[in-house]
């Protein structure tokens, strides 16, 4: 089994690169990210494309070239100590067959994102490095906690996350200890069979999704379980489930922990007996908790929920 490599925690005034990997973003949608940086008493690097925008069925931080430039320079500068991700949205996948970790493998750094990064962070753990799945640093229309940040600064400076839970009545109790993978959902379904999808032998699968009519994630759901995904973890982690199915005729599922959305995902995982926790506050959601993917979890199911890394 290969030893997964954790960043150094970060000293006060490290410079951590800022980058946009995937959808545009205006500078007015990071102002406050980057100011938090600094108030943290780190040194935001922006990225040479972080305010570009190329229009090609979607609305790109720039060209595959220049975002493949910029991951680049942010994994192999010696003088960067973290990535930030400024948001998901699409386009990650372009990038992972021309990463470089040259120099990133003599000095490892944290990548932080969530949503459109799960491509990123599966091929960094696909190389033996751990990764942050959090928030990033444009925030969503939602909002996000002061805590959810301070979590992140916490994990940068070396502190691993402790979280208590109540338990979800869906919930499937047991203790287990392991690897933590996965992220969003569509993008570890996206992966399937590709050579930079998760290993998930023995593994804590966490999902998290958005958007998804409820046909959609049953799609995905069923897709795992053909591959034998859930033949081969041993515990399950349950994230946000937001703004799921046909929002025109269904205002109720309008929820961060859609109901329905984790009855469609319990009913297919009934015939399993791994351990199973819903609703976990990581995800698209306003409470976004860091995760450690790569990180050992010990997670305890019963009449709450501990999770420590």
């Amino acid at each position: 089994m290969k030893k997964i490599i954790f960043p150094k925690a970060l000293k006060k005034g490290a410079k951590i690169a800022v980058i946009s990997p995937a959808g545009a973003v205006d500078a007015s949608q990071l102002e406050k990210g980057i100011k938090l940086i600094k108030s943290k008493g780190f040194e935001p690097v922006l990225g040479e494309h972080l305010y570009t925008k190329f229009s090609n069925g979607y609305n790109y931080a720039g060209t595959e070239k220049e975002r493949i430039k910029d991951i680049n320079w942010a994994l192999n500068d010696k003088e960067i100590g973290a990535i930030w991700a400024s948001r998901g949205g699409y386009g990650c996948q372009h990038l992972i067959q021309h990463l470089k970790l040259k120099n990133f493998t003599e000095n490892p750094k944290w990548y932080i994102g969530y949503s459109d990064n799960t491509v990123i962070q599966s091929y960094l753990l696909k190389k033996g490095f751990a990764s942050i799945h959090g928030q990033t640093i444009k925030t969503s229309s939602f909002g996000v906690t002061d805590e959810s940040y301070d979590l992140i600064f916490d994990i940068l400076k070396g502190k691993t996350p402790k979280y208590s839970l109540k338990s979800h009545p869906l919930n499937k109790k047991g203790n287990i200890t392991g690897e933590l993978i996965g992220g969003n959902l569509a993008l570890i379904y996206a992966l399937l069979g590709t050579k930079y999808s998760f290993d998930f032998k023995d593994k804590i699968l966490f999902i998290e999704d958005i958007g998804e009519n409820f046909y959609a994630l049953d799609r995905m759901i069923m897709s795992l379980e053909l591959a034998g995904v859930f033949n081969k973890i041993k515990g399950l982690i349950v994230g946000g489930m937001t703004n799921m199915g046909d929002e025109k005729d269904n205002k109720e599922y309008e929820a961060s922990f859609d109901e329905f959305a984790y009855k469609l995902i319990s009913e297919r995982i009934s015939k399993y007996r791994f351990p199973t926790v819903f609703g976990f506050p990581n995800g698209h959601i306003k409470d976004n908790r860091p995760l450690l993917i790569g990180g050992t979890a010990k997670v305890k199911i019963d009449a709450k929920v501990k999770i420590e890394f």
